[in-house]
């Protein structure tokens, strides 16, 4: 379980790398299964996070234009994100390490401040050994 209270990106890149520790070569799906948050490849620490918070505030303006109106203000952008951020990512793994990129970070993107409790599963599908 992640608690993502005033957090709309979260870190899982530990998380994942930890899982696939020892498991050979195959593939790590990740997938959040919530209707309110994606999953995405992208830099931390840059100045990326304000970029795409603010990428996504133009795209997805929380305001009351949307029919979905229950919850907070603007809530029916969160259960749009999903087009935009897709809840699911398959990333390679070989030797038991996950294959990202010198900048990549896996990560979830919540903007859902009215349920900061959310799941995210791993899965792992293996080579089979000679």
């Amino acid at each position: 379980m992640l608690d993502t209270d005033g957090r709309q990106l979260v870190d899982l890149t530990d998380r994942a790398a930890e899982f696939c520790r020892g498991q050979g070569d195959g593939l790590l799906n990740v997938f959040a299964p919530h209707a309110t948050a994606g999953l995405a490849l992208m830099e931390l620490g840059s100045g990326s996070e304000a970029d795409l918070g603010e990428l996504l505030d133009r795209l997805l303006p929380r305001d009351d234009r949307y029919r979905h109106r229950h919850g907070s203000p603007g809530h029916g952008a969160d259960h749009l994100l999903p087009v935009l951020v897709s809840p699911s990512l398959v990333v390679p793994v070989i030797d038991g390490r996950i294959q990202l990129g010198t900048w990549q970070s896996i990560v979830l993107v919540d903007l859902n401040r009215d349920n900061p409790r959310r799941r995210v599963r791993l899965s792992f599908l293996g080579s089979v050994p000679r």
